[in-house]
């Protein structure tokens, strides 16, 4: 699907770099792998290429440059990301890529080990280069372009959304000053860097130019947007809710120490904020959350949950855990596992906890067999199956606005309620007599549920917003 660039640079630009010697584009395709805000690193990166007259493509083989945007947060992740570099490699050797780039997180803290190791690839950009990617694919002049991240993107940078066009990502900040004892984010993406105001409600409001519905504001803390300049969060929401043509604002990775009750109230008084609330709590025993350098209490969970669900009806909450941090006993983790039986969030991760190079948790004894952390992460996911499930019954035979986000080859439209956020959550499965695209916001009834999907018809037409 074809989309615009939030910029108003020309694409008929070009440079002679970005051309083959028979005078036709360079063409560049771009792997994203982790997170969303990874996500929108790439596409600024696609902005910026097709702005300097590349030619951008989806499809591997018909690229000339290759570029996976790399993700290094667990060894799950970094595994990946090695996979993929290796994958990418073999088009060199059997397609008509040229040149192999590695952007993102592991260039960023592993670059020196990866030129050593990895001699496929040709061009290594950390998270505080991947901005300048055009200029340093025409420069070729080094290998590593790896520097203090300091750069974050506002409105005016060039991007081409990735997502469908019913909705798209914006980072209103980068970087992170929580300082986890188990996390190495703010050595790989810096220290607290948040937008102006006006750049995000500038962004929005171009984002609904194209057709978007829904934002999706994110950073590696959102609770601490402005901390660094004298914002705050509620203010920008009470600005974002008056751009015309979004329907949608949800919030995602809220630090649960830092939720406050005009948070809540603008929650529940916004209609154009979801009532859904993102809260990585990653565990509930005290000892434990000491240890991770998490600054709050299991009674402070307890009644953030309780005043969340009081304050904000029909509120959807989400959590992410860790389990199998160093010294987890067994008797620790059936506490997390109780609670997550009591608290009944509607959406939850579980991550084993991954033992990261440079920070604090990595030296410390008792560290758990890897064998026990799964088993204790299966355990976690098969109580909230239950959850969801029950929680998923109880909305059968309601009607619901759904976003449309696509369409599966059988015919069912993919689509989510406010309940469900892009990628991380399940799907609502609609079908219609009429004709469905990509941001129509129909009215529909829930028919059946499973453990993590809806399914539904529509009972009023497509295309109405609400």
């Amino acid at each position: 699907m074809k989309r615009k660039v939030l910029s108003k640079a020309s694409s008929t630009d070009t440079h002679p770099e970005s051309h083959l010697k028979g005078g036709s584009p360079v063409s560049v395709c771009v792997v994203t792998l982790g997170c969303a805000r990874n996500l929108v690193d790439s596409e600024v990166m696609l902005g910026s290429l097709k702005e300097a007259g590349y030619r951008i493509t989806s499809r591997k083989e018909e690229a000339d440059v290759l570029i996976v945007n790399t993700c290094g947060f667990i060894v799950d992740a970094k595994e990946e990301s090695i996979e993929t570099i290796l994958e990418l490699a073999e088009y060199k050797k059997q397609g008509r890529c040229k040149s192999l780039v590695v952007a993102g997180c592991m260039s960023q803290r592993y670059s020196k080990e990866m030129e050593r190791e990895l001699p496929e690839v040709d061009i290594f950009v950390g998270t505080g280069s991947f901005h300048r990617i055009a200029e340093i694919i025409q420069e070729n002049s080094r290998r590593s372009f790896v520097s203090t991240p300091e750069y974050i993107y506002d409105y005016r940078s060039p991007r081409i959304l990735s997502t469908p066009r019913s909705h798209a990502y914006v980072k209103i900040a980068e970087g992170c000053v929580n300082r986890c004892s188990y996390c190495v984010i703010p050595d790989i993406r810096g220290d607290l860097r948040s937008r102006p105001p006006e750049s995000i409600i500038e962004e929005a409001r171009l984002l609904s130019e194209q057709g978007v519905k829904e934002i999706n504001l994110v950073a590696q803390d959102t609770t601490s947007y402005g901390a660094d300049r004298g914002y705050s969060l509620e203010p920008l929401l009470k600005e974002l809710v008056r751009v015309e043509g979004i329907e949608w604002i949800r919030l995602l990775y809220l630090y649960p120490g830092r939720i406050s009750d005009e948070l809540m109230a603008l929650i529940a008084e916004e209609p154009k904020i979801c009532p859904y609330i993102d809260l990585p709590i990653q565990h509930i025993n005290e000892r434990i959350l000491r240890l991770m350098n998490r600054h709050y209490t299991k009674d402070d969970v307890v009644s953030l949950v309780e005043r969340i669900r009081r304050r904000i009806p029909d509120v959807v909450l989400r959590t992410t855990l860790i389990v199998g941090f160093p010294t987890e006993s067994e008797e620790e983790f059936r506490e997390l596992l109780s609670f997550v039986k009591e608290a009944e969030f509607e959406r939850l991760g579980v991550f084993t906890y991954s033992r990261e190079e440079d920070t604090p948790a990595f030296s410390m004894e008792g560290q758990i067999p890897e064998e026990l952390k799964e088993e204790r992460a299966q355990r976690i996911m098969e109580a909230q199956r239950e959850v969801s499930f029950r929680k998923n019954l109880l909305l059968k035979g309601k009607t619901m606005r759904v976003l449309v986000d696509g369409i599966e080859e059988d015919g069912l439209y993919i689509s989510r309620y406010s309940g469900q956020a892009p990628e991380v959550d399940g799907i609502t499965l609609v079908s219609s007599d009429t004709p469905l695209k990509a941001g129509d916001m129909p009215l529909v009834l829930v028919t059946h549920t499973d453990d993590y999907d809806l399914y539904a018809t529509v009972v009023d037409g497509a295309g109405q917003s609400g």
